[in-house]
């Protein structure tokens, strides 16, 4: 059906009338656009291995309608030969793909219903949606954070990984570890996301939502965005702390361009997509179209590339998926082996932190984030978690790594304990 414009009307319940519906997803750009969806409808999950023909099956048999979705880092798994042993704390599905019975396009402030129709219980839901977004809290039932492993432990780590590279094992590594907090009872998850997302006010800002599992997505990097035949990707990798005044501020992202280890890890990780992409892209279509970008947000400051290429008709959504996932900037370099190396070192299983979570529009175009500067909860076993990991190399100082975690972090973590 066309999409519908919503009346200027004042709809309101009382805060407690929210009732959860089967999923919840609203991605946030923070800049002038926003999707609401929610609303029972199809969906397709996979606890374990992947079966990308009945993904790219239900993908196409829903083609002119909204999708959403994720996928977990553990998706590597079913497209390499590798596994994950370490301890699940989240028990999220390994990807979940929903088509929602409702779908709200917020553009410069205009509402349109582009999916779904306008019933007096989806107006409701709307209004008390946005009114959620406005309750910025520190929720009472989240406790504290610790971490998994101890800064003796992580540097131990990051040190065994960097004997790994001057073997020539790996070039380039992302090492992670996970800050988390147990018996959390999170009363009002909309609100929470609300407080998460006036700290970072990311670009690939996200609330997810289905049946436990809820994601607070802060997201700063785009994983793989298409539109028609274009495909571009724009990893980060690179990070400076915000200055406490305006010329501090200029220093450090001065300083964060012109650091010879950054731009090291920025442009091997370049490679690496380049590599990826050229999997899938018409021949001689691979272009570095931004490199060593400098980035600014609520936070930090961000060393970002682009790189974008053609894809013909034939090239499909999973296609893409296979030839690109998990994003290099999230892996290291040559991917494979790095992958091995942080199964083997870290402490937690990702799970759908170092994932993606996207949407997929009724023409076929889509754009996926990078799960980081996330938090990730499960509702029935009140556990909540916050993964954050950052780019070793040969010239690596593991306590400036260290340092790096904590930058990345520390204000979100702060935003949600108080």
């Amino acid at each position: 059906m066309p999409a519908k414009t919503l009346k200027n009307k004042e709809y309101s319940l009382p805060s407690s009338s929210m009732e959860p519906t089967d999923s919840i997803a609203f991605f946030n750009s923070n800049a002038d656009t926003s999707y609401l969806c929610f609303g029972k409808g199809t969906s397709i999950s996979f606890e374990q291995s992947i079966d990308f023909n009945a993904l790219q099956a239900f993908i196409t048999a829903h083609k002119g309608k909204f999708i959403y979705g994720y996928l977990s880092y553990d998706v590597k798994n079913s497209i390499e030969q590798l596994t994950s042993s370490n301890t699940d704390h989240l028990h999220f599905p390994v990807l979940y793909f929903h088509v929602p019975e409702t779908v709200v396009k917020t553009e410069q402030g205009n509402q349109v219903i582009i999916q779904g129709v306008e019933t007096p219980e989806a107006m409701h839901f709307i209004a008390s949606f946005f009114r959620r977004l406005k309750t910025k809290t520190c929720d009472s039932g989240t406790g504290s954070f610790h971490a998994r492993i101890s800064k003796e432990e992580y540097l131990k780590a990051v040190n065994k990984l960097k004997e790994h590279i001057q073997r020539g094992d790996i070039y380039e590594i992302n090492f992670c570890q996970e800050y988390f907090s147990e018996q959390v009872e999170l009363t009002d998850p909309v609100s929470v996301y609300a407080t998460i997302n006036t700290v970072t006010q990311a670009p690939f800002s996200v609330y997810l939502q289905h049946d436990q599992f809820h994601a607070f997505c802060g997201s700063p990097e785009r994983f793989l965005q298409k539109k028609g035949a274009t495909v571009r990707s724009q990893p980060i990798k690179g990070t400076a702390r915000r200055g406490a005044t305006e010329n501090e501020d200029e220093y450090l992202k001065t300083e964060l361009v012109n650091n010879p280890k950054e731009r090291s890890e920025n442009v091997m990780i370049v490679d690496l997509v380049r590599n990826d992409l050229s999997k899938i892209a018409e021949k001689g279509t691979v272009t570095v179209d931004e490199l060593f970008g400098v980035y600014t947000y609520q936070t930090v400051h961000q060393l970002v590339s682009t790189i974008s290429c053609q894809v013909s008709e034939a090239v499909s959504f999973t296609d893409l998926i296979k030839a690109t996932f998990p994003m290099g900037s999230m892996t290291g370099a040559p991917k494979v082996s790095a992958m091995k190396l942080s199964e083997q070192y870290e402490s937690f299983k990702r799970g759908l932190y170092s994932g993606s979570i996207g949407y997929i529009l009724p023409n076929g175009d889509f754009d996926f984030n990078v799960v980081i500067r996330s938090l990730l909860y499960n509702s029935q076993t009140n556990y909540l978690s916050c993964g954050v990991g950052g780019a070793i190399t040969i010239n690596s100082d593991p306590e400036k790594e260290y340092e790096e975690c904590e930058t990345k972090v520390r204000k979100l973590l702060n935003a949600v304990t108080g």
